[in-house]
């Protein structure tokens, strides 16, 4: 039987969990150990339902360091390196492309 957040997560193909990390809002991926990490490298990559919902559930129940956390795609480049999956992702991953006042 599937519960209900596994029959609305339908996982097409790699993703990773994400979230802010609660401290410093910094984006952050969850580990093959259920740890926190900055580096997408890190992350723990599945390709089905059941993996990503067991990881989601894990990182929502973490709410004393983490928060928001969500499935984001990601692809595997033929050298095996993690990239993101989407522009949106990919602004998270990188940080923002412009530099704001006294910023350089």
């Amino acid at each position: 039987m599937t519960s209900p957040l596994q029959q609305k997560l339908k996982v097409t193909g790699p993703v990773v969990v994400t979230a802010n990390r609660l401290s410093d809002g910094a984006v952050v991926y969850s580990s093959v150990d259920g740890t926190w990490t900055t580096e997408l490298a890190d992350a723990a990559v599945v390709t089905t339902t059941p993996a990503a919902t067991e990881l989601l559930t894990s990182a929502l129940a973490d709410k004393l360091r983490a928060v928001d956390a969500y499935v984001a795609p990601v692809e595997i480049t033929p050298e095996r390196d993690v990239r993101p999956g989407n522009l949106r992702e990919w602004i998270r991953c990188n940080g923002p492309t412009v530099a704001f006042p006294g910023q350089r």
